[in-house]
């Protein structure tokens, strides 16, 4: 994930107007956001942010950061995952990138809403952090937490993981 200068656009995250009716935590992330392309809203007015992110979602929001790269491979190895899906690019790139892999059975579960830990998990990989360790779960939060990630958050990990709170942390990490 590309790192951007926090201080230099934190306080435009402020300033800009937001787009979504139902955002009244995380405005100034979720505006910046949102001007910056890395996400869109559930519809015109709306962003649902306590809803919970999923799989298809979180690596689109990761792979817009990043920069939209080109996947090497036009396949997809999984079966649920096709060209005609808006995370068709992102799930390719995340594989290739060992962000995330699937859920098993060549399935990738783009539909499959994230608890935190899993979140935390991709955005690790992102870093370019190693993901290994007996203990997955913790190890994910415990580099969160370190990274400053969840400062300010309010969270189980294995508890789903809004929409808002993925934003939250994905702009701390690219700061």
């Amino acid at each position: 994930v590309r790192a951007m200068g926090y201080g230099t656009i934190a306080g435009l995250a402020q300033d800009l107007p937001m787009p979504f009716r139902d955002v009244t935590t995380n405005v100034g992330y979720v505006a910046m956001a949102y001007e910056l392309g890395l996400v869109n809203g559930t519809s015109s007015t709306t962003f649902s942010p306590d809803s919970t992110v999923t799989r298809g979602q979180a690596v689109t929001f990761l792979w817009r950061a990043a920069g939209s790269p080109e996947p090497s491979s036009t396949v997809s190895p999984f079966t649920d995952v096709s060209s005609a899906d808006y995370y068709y690019k992102p799930v390719l790139w995340a594989s290739e990138q060992g962000i995330t892999g699937g859920i098993g059975n060549n399935q990738f579960g783009p539909n499959v809403n994230l608890a935190y830990d899993q979140i935390f998990t991709m955005l690790r990989a992102a870093a370019g952090q190693s993901a290994a360790s007996s203990d997955w779960s913790a190890a994910a939060v415990s580099w969160a937490q370190e990274s400053g990630l969840t400062d300010g958050l309010s969270f189980s990990a294995k508890a789903d993981c809004p929409r808002s709170d993925v934003i939250y942390c994905l702009w701390k990490q690219m700061a």
